[in-house]
């Protein structure tokens, strides 16, 4: 005989958390704002103190307050981040055992979308975002000997590059890719000779300077096509056949190699 499906009923603690969750996500609590005192919240939902306390140790795990201890303490409000989703997808991407060239794949798929997305808008906010793009590649060409800068610089205009879309999905999606390859990046660096990454920074400029140049010319086909060429290559230079995960370059991040810079 099957056994009856198992109903899981939430914890007062839990109902308290998503109320004052949804009242954050729909801006009825703004950032910055302190929650009323524990006296007023546990009248308010008929709760004890622990599991109000409870409530509140659930949305500080999830970085949507803060709460100071103290006379002058209590729970203020902060705006969700997306760091915290990031955390959130590198840890699962680690549970997972996800490779690094995984993380790859998918950051080109995006960033090839959000060139056609790009290149297929109009009128002063689509210049106004070319021009943007133009003069943050451009800055670029005084960064190329300088390996982390450069990657730091390299990692902006690839936010950028979704950012203007205007799709906010496709934002965050990046946003949490952009995280495990910033690291990545910084392992990447560490581990090799000083001077190492001039040439692929060479690369790159006239690679950004390109899209820019395709962009500008409408010719949304010709620029998805070079920056899926440019982002397979930058792949095979990061990670090649390895089978390095998204946790062996999280955990190697907090062990950097021992050695010293020229």
């Amino acid at each position: 005989m099957a056994k009856p499906n198992t109903v899981k009923v939430p914890k007062a603690g839990e109902l308290v958390a998503a109320d004052l969750r949804s009242r954050i996500i729909t801006g009825q609590l703004s950032a910055g704002d302190p929650l009323p005192n524990e006296a007023a919240l546990m009248e308010h939902f008929g709760v004890s103190r622990p599991t109000l306390r409870e409530a509140f140790r659930i949305l500080e795990s999830e970085s949507l307050i803060t709460v100071l201890r103290g006379a002058h303490g209590g729970a203020r409000v902060l705006a969700p981040d997306d760091a915290v989703a990031a955390r959130y997808t590198g840890l699962l991407l680690q549970y997972r055992g996800t490779l690094l060239a995984d993380v790859y794949r998918a950051r080109t798929e995006l960033e090839v979308a959000s060139v056609g997305l790009l290149g297929s808008g109009k009128g002063r906010a689509f210049t106004a975002g070319l021009d943007r793009l133009d003069r943050l590649v451009h800055e670029g060409m005084d960064l190329i000997d300088d390996a982390q800068v450069f990657a730091r610089h390299d990692v902006r205009l690839h936010r950028t590059l979704v950012e203007l879309t205007g799709n906010t999905t496709l934002h965050v999606l990046a946003e949490m890719l952009f995280k495990i390859i910033s690291v990545h990046n910084v392992v990447f660096i560490a581990e090799r000779d000083s001077g190492h990454e001039v040439p692929a920074n060479r690369m790159a400029q006239l690679a950004w300077t390109k899209l820019a140049e395709l962009l500008r010319d409408a010719a949304v086909a010709d620029a998805q096509a070079h920056w899926r060429r440019h982002l397979d290559g930058v792949a095979t230079y990061m990670v090649g056949n390895s089978a390095a995960t998204v946790v062996d370059v999280l955990s190697r991040s907090q062990n950097p190699p021992s050695r010293e810079f020229d």
